[in-house]
């Protein structure tokens, strides 16, 4: 960064002009002209206005007709895991060829000791692997056990299957089969794996089927992932330091944390925040019991009570840049598995029949519910399936008959699916919701496949909350990561691969709710002040982006590039476009 560049954090008095400015407090018309003092807005207008305001010794900034508007929020990211769970991995995602893929790991196998595990990334664009995959490598397949074996003979090697894609492959090398005990006289399916054979009867390396590494507990998968080198503390710190500045080229100045965070990893953040290292704002919420992984093994009720009192004691909301503030729980999970709690059975491709799977079992659901309403710790749930939130909303009414819930606005996540009903009684419980078009984007066409057609009627209904007046915000979760095609995603409804939507009169919300999902509606939903709008005194969290979001043509939404990035006044990205 320039030196020039690096005055404009130092506090100084900073006026942008000749651009449209968003300030979003109320209304979405542009302004001329936004003036930045000592990190907070000053005051928006008229140009000549704000340089009166600002004075004759402010720095000036044109915007060549660029639109400047608040900082995105991203109430969903996984930042923390996702940097952090990959930072030890070998990078296929842009892979081209095979012979590409053996150098990468080759390169890692120098350096390794024998023995040792190497982890690849997936081929292709994560998390879904719709738009590009394995299948756009040069030998349009995966590479087997024997090209895998070209790397190395000395180290198991495994390209990874991440969730959800559904059935999903993963292929190993011939060491690698071995610490699986997969062999000529293993059964052609194990649980829901299938094993591929080439012409000799001979495993090939490629499994396919419950084989992601993620919220899978099917015996291969056990078995692999228990194997695998765990993340480690300094995996998620480096990850986390690698993974802001990506966020701030998107334009993201505020995350919340909250599903699968452990104690451990609030201390990560507590650590970058003691070193001043974040360049994100972040309020998190520690998961009560975690079950991600197959070592994460159910808890005690006493164990479980002692998250409780720890997630009570470490709320704290004194802080601009790091608050701690609730609770989470997840008790089932993806649909891809058939873990999704349904009122129906699952359909293929596993063909046992099932309604879903609590991982946390419904006693303890009932006594985080008791603790959080007796004790005024925030909520938070991630729920997915028509019958959790059956079974949610009864437990909730109970208490709310002896306990003031209305008034804390605790926190719905993911709400993949919604009925009517469910968002009228969440509403006149107080509650808020944070979902993302991640789940009809990615996972529109697994819905259909698992549940049927008419699962599509209540497939993230956006308006619905609105409707009900329930505040929402969006996340990023698996994908896609441009923030700007989530929005286009939120008017569109449409799904990646076949390109169809489930837009009907409960899903399609106006560009202009999409935009505020991402800004003062999203920092309404975490409760957290002066964020989220550019009125006077708010934080000068702000972004520069190349078209007006709002009148571009929504097929070029997603093409929308960030310029620049500023926190609270402060630089956290930059191109250097923009004139001085």
């Amino acid at each position: 960064m320039s030196e020039q560049r690096k005055r404009l954090e130092e506090g100084r008095t900073i006026v942008f002009t000749n651009g449209r400015v968003l300030t979003l407090d109320g209304t979405t018309e542009a302004v001329e002209a936004l003036v930045v003092r000592d990190g907070l807005v000053f005051g928006s207008g008229t140009a000549s206005d704000m340089l009166h305001l600002a004075g004759v010794d402010a720095k000036r900034i044109d915007l060549l007709g660029a639109t400047l508007m608040p900082g995105l929020i991203d109430t969903h990211p996984h930042l923390l895991h996702f940097f952090g769970r990959t930072n030890s991995f070998v990078d296929l995602s842009d892979a081209t060829s095979h012979f590409d893929i053996i150098s990468r790991i080759r390169a890692r196998a120098n350096k390794t000791p024998p023995g040792q595990w190497i982890l690849c990334t997936p081929v292709g664009e994560p998390y879904y692997f719709i738009r590009r995959s394995y299948r756009d490598l040069a030998e349009k397949e995966l590479p087997k056990r024997d090209v895998l074996d070209r790397a190395t003979a000395d180290h198991p090697v495994v390209i990874q299957a991440y969730t959800p894609v559904t059935p999903n492959v993963c292929t190993l090398n011939s060491l690698g089969l071995e610490r699986l005990n997969i062999t000529r006289e293993s059964p052609d399916r194990i649980g829901n794996v299938w094993i591929e054979r080439d012409a000799m009867g001979r495993p090939t390396g490629i499994l396919r089927g419950s084989v992601t590494t993620l919220y899978n507990n099917d015996p291969i998968a056990k078995a692999l992932v228990s194997q695998l080198p765990r993340p480690t503390r300094n995996d998620f710190l480096e990850g986390t330091r690698r993974g802001m500045p990506a966020y701030n080229a998107l334009g993201v100045t505020t995350v919340y944390e909250a599903h699968n965070i452990s104690p451990e990893q609030i201390g990560v953040y507590r650590q970058l925040r003691n070193e001043d290292d974040l360049t994100v704002r972040v309020l998190l919420a520690p998961e009560a019991e975690i079950y991600i992984y197959p070592w994460n093994t159910p808890l005690s009720m006493d164990e479980l009570n002692a998250n409780l009192e720890q997630a009570l004691a470490m709320v704290d909301l004194s802080d601009e840049m790091l608050r701690v503030n609730g609770i989470t729980i997840t008790c089932s999970g993806p649909a891809w598995p058939g873990m999704m709690i349904s009122h129906e059975p699952y359909k293929g491709p596993y063909g046992e029949p099932t309604t879903g799977v609590w991982v946390i079992s419904r006693e303890k659901v009932k006594l985080i519910m008791k603790f959080c309403a007796e004790r005024g710790l925030r909520f938070n749930v991630c729920a997915v399936g028509l019958a959790e939130h059956d079974f949610y909303l009864k437990i909730l009414e109970e208490l709310a008959a002896h306990h003031d819930i209305r008034s804390r606005h605790w926190i719905i996540q993911h709400n993949f699916f919604l009925g009517s009903e469910h968002a009228r009684r969440y509403a006149a419980l107080g509650f808020v919701a944070t979902t993302s078009m991640s789940f009809s984007w990615g996972k529109g066409d697994m819905f259909i496949e698992r549940i049927g057609e008419h699962a599509l009627k209540d497939l993230i209904p956006l308006r619905r909350y609105l409707d009900a007046g329930i505040p929402v915000a969006c996340g990023s979760d698996w994908g896609p990561k441009n923030i700007f095609e989530q929005m286009e995603l939120a008017v569109s409804h449409r799904f990646c691969g076949s390109g169809r939507t489930n837009r009907g009169p409960v899903q399609g919300v106006t560009r202009e709710q999409a935009l505020m999902m991402w800004t003062r509606d999203a920092a309404k939903v975490l409760g957290w002040e002066r964020i989220g709008t550019l009125s006077r005194g708010n934080n000068a969290d702000l972004i520069v982006i190349d078209r007006d979001p709002l009148h571009c043509d929504l097929d070029v939404l997603p093409r929308t590039r960030i310029v620049l990035t500023m926190l609270g006044g402060k630089i956290v990205y930059d191109t250097g476009e923009l004139s001085s």
